[in-house]
């Protein structure tokens, strides 16, 4: 069985969908919808736009789920199974049909906007912490002074914290006294899937819960459980908690291979999440998309 699978922010790159948006008129046509909703041209920026016109918080989500979304619309997807890091279990609803284009990228505008209001609020961080150890990880997260809690378990051997800008250092710092010698700050403007996006997750909750979702086509793993969901409310209630609860990669991926997909396959920007199920099972085959 294959599942799909749709990467996160930082995946974007300069150039972006125009290969797609040339090739294709539904594609082009998505794109200008796009347009349409946001209320200006992310086709763009996309396209021409820089590196760093690219990391504007209004741009930057909304450009990698449109890239996600419409090249699955224009393969013509048939999954068994989708899941998404992160931004991406939007781009994974749409693609299995629990969300229109139009309310998934107007949830994910939504969600841009909030997440940059709460980053503004408060300074956070995060940081990469290299080991298998997760034990330490989260008993330094628990005992460090501050908010500093374990956000995203990627693969094994590879987890992000996040928090303050203080606890994470201190934890940084503990995680070394530990004997982890790689604990490395991101280059990141906050604290995502940490308590410190509570203002966010309350300001999108109330978009998702007027927002319709239908019963997808296939099971999504969603990310605060790494559990295979099709009731349309469950879905809603997991992707309200997906702010503030961390993004349980590791388990999605051994989940979704415990219930049968020997095949992945990475629809979007980049081969990152290939990367790490690969470092997760070596046995399940990997690949990605060829339009871009």
């Amino acid at each position: 069985m294959k599942a799909y699978i749709f990467p996160g922010q930082g995946s974007q790159y300069p150039g972006m969908g125009k290969e797609l948006y040339d090739s294709s008129a539904v594609a082009a046509e998505m794109f200008e919808r796009a347009n349409e909703i946001l209320g200006f041209r992310i086709s763009d920026i996309m396209f021409n736009g820089t590196a760093e016109q690219l990391r504007a918080t209004n741009v930057t989500q909304p450009a990698v789920f449109l890239h996600s979304v419409i090249l699955a619309k224009v393969m013509n997807i048939t999954p068994d199974a989708v899941a998404g890091h992160s931004l991406g279990e939007f781009s994974a609803l749409v693609a299995a049909g629990a969300l229109s284009f139009e309310q998934g990228l107007t949830l994910v505008a939504k969600r841009a906007a909030a997440m940059h209001k709460a980053c503004l609020a408060e300074q956070g961080a995060m940081a990469a912490v290299i080991t298998t150890d997760i034990a330490t990880i989260e008993d330094i997260c628990h005992k460090t002074e501050g908010v500093v809690v374990a956000a995203n378990y990627n693969a094994p051997g590879q987890t992000v914290i996040s928090g303050t800008e203080e606890a994470v250092k201190a934890a940084c710092e503990a995680l070394k006294a530990a004997g982890i010698r790689r604990a490395l700050l991101l280059p990141v403007g906050g604290a995502f899937h940490s308590p410190l996006m509570e203002s966010a997750r309350a300001e999108l909750e109330q978009a998702t819960l007027e927002a319709t979702f239908s019963t997808p086509r296939c099971p999504i793993y969603q990310n605060v459980d790494a559990q295979p969901h099709t009731d349309p409310e469950q879905i809603k209630a997991n992707l309200i908690k997906q702010l503030t609860a961390p993004v349980r990669w590791t388990q999605c991926v051994e989940r979704m291979i415990a219930d049968g997909i020997t095949s992945f396959t990475e629809v979007g920007c980049g081969t990152v999440l290939q990367g790490l199920i690969r470092k997760t099972n070596t046995e399940v085959e990997v690949d990605s998309v060829s339009i871009l």
